[in-house]
């Protein structure tokens, strides 16, 4: 059986256990019980369609996904988590974007194919998986064939994450917090660690391996993404080593300090990271001896961010 036609099939099944969820909606952990078919909002404030900010070529990730050519990302507006400090407020809380239907979601990715995206790099798409996977059903049926990375913040539903193995190629989730306090305080989701530490098991146990192709782009695998918070680098330590003892050690690890205080950060984040936290954390990254480390060098200077704005055509100002 094609490849395409094997995703096809596993698309179907996905959506026959996954559609009747979103009635008394339990797909994310909000467990939100409203009745999305009829434009009902719960935390993420998204009825039956997907809404979409952008959808362009990103060069911006880590290097496996975003190779040469760029991932083909598009970013989806509302947000299951809605995390205080998030970069992407305009989205995530302000919903800035417009509904698609289904057939325009995947024009959208048969059009980053077309131009020459290495994958399509679903953004946000954790309350979206539906569209995703109608959209998808139309996209595979008309020459998708490059891999398909699910972007999120980790607050997956085991549920999701088993329907979708065979589906997505390229698992690129954060693991945000360990402390159940300091997740609560900063998303409202004191479960968060507890749920998504499920689903990153799930994830590495369908793609256990970071396989990269010809120039070292990613084919498949996973790559786990932790942002070091200001004065919360002891739990960024813990991720670490739980990331180390509990996923499989061919997976990659995104440890990332370009934090930068957004939207209703409280005061007490309400400054970039310190050399000293970046240095803790890298240290312990470096001693555990991850597969692939992909660090960022920063911390970076106040007027040197990388904070995208998505009101303009191009959100970002790479340097």
């Amino acid at each position: 059986m094609a490849k395409a036609d094997r995703k096809l099939e596993l698309v179907e099944k996905a959506l026959t256990r996954l559609s009747p969820l979103e009635s008394a909606c339990t797909l994310c952990p909000r467990d939100c019980r409203v009745d999305r078919t009829k434009g009902a909002e719960g935390v993420c404030q998204t009825g039956h369609l997907a809404s979409v900010s952008h959808a362009l070529l990103h060069f911006g990730e880590e290097p496996v996904i975003s190779g040469t050519s760029g991932s083909g990302t598009i970013f989806f507006t509302g947000c299951n988590l809605k995390c205080l400090f998030c970069q992407n407020y305009q989205l995530s809380w302000l919903l800035e974007g417009k509904p698609v239907s289904d057939g325009e979601l995947a024009a959208l990715m048969l059009g980053l194919q077309a131009k020459g995206a290495h994958n399509i790099n679903f953004v946000s798409p954790t309350h979206v998986v539906l569209p995703i996977l109608r959209a998808l059903r139309i996209a595979l049926s008309e020459g998708l064939a490059i891999p398909l990375v699910w972007n999120s913040n980790g607050y997956d539903g085991l549920e999701v994450i088993r329907a979708l193995e065979g589906i997505v190629d390229i698992y690129l989730p954060d693991l945000k917090y360990h402390s159940p306090s300091i997740s609560k305080k900063y998303s409202a989701a004191g479960d968060y660690f507890a749920r998504a530490s499920e689903a990153l098991r799930e994830m590495s146990i369908q793609q256990p391996v970071l396989d990269l192709g010809p120039g070292g782009t990613a084919r498949r695998g996973l790559v786990v993404r932790h942002l070091i918070l200001p004065g919360s680098v002891e739990d960024t330590l813990v991720i670490l080593k739980w990331i180390h003892k509990n996923l499989s050690p061919f997976i990659g690890l995104s440890l990332m300090s370009q934090y930068h205080p957004c939207f209703r950060a409280p005061d007490e984040i309400q400054m970039g990271v310190s050399e000293e936290e970046c240095r803790r954390a890298a240290d312990e990254a470096l001693a555990l001896g991850f597969d692939h480390l992909f660090l960022q060098p920063e911390p970076f200077r106040p007027d040197e961010h990388l904070v995208p704005d998505f009101r303009k055509e191009k959100p970002f100002r790479w340097k």
